[in-house]
Order: C-alpha cells, then sequence, then structure tokens
C-alpha cells in the first residue's frame, strides 16, 4: 500500500495541508499512521466530508 502525506493529499483532495491533518486528528481518515510529526494516508482514502459547509435545502 502507498502512502501520501498532507501536502501529497492536499493537492489531490484539492483543500489546504492543514485541512487534511485535521481530519487526521480527527480520525476522520481509514487507515492514517502518524510518523512522528508527519501523517501518512492511503493512497486510495477517501476525502471526508466537510462538517464546515451546510448542504442547501432550498
Amino acid at each position: 500500500m502507498e502512502y501520501l502525506t498532507t501536502t501529497e493529499m492536499s493537492t489531490k483532495w484539492n483543500v489546504s495541508a492543514r485541512r487534511v491533518a485535521k481530519y487526521c486528528e480527527e480520525n476522520r481518515i481509514v487507515g492514517v499512521i502518524k510518523k512522528g510529526k508527519t501523517w501518512l494516508i492511503p493512497d486510495n482514502a477517501e476525502k471526508p466530508s466537510d462538517p464546515r459547509k451546510k448542504k442547501y435545502e432550498g
């Protein structure tokens, strides 16, 4: 299994590296590993939904 860093995954998901790190800290990504100060994320991980965004119900 290949692992990507928060920076690499942020490019893939089109979000900031800090947002990806926050997902990792909150255990919202399956299979994430912390090695030292670096988060390692499986390359096939799915992007979690952003709780800050509300769905429009109009």
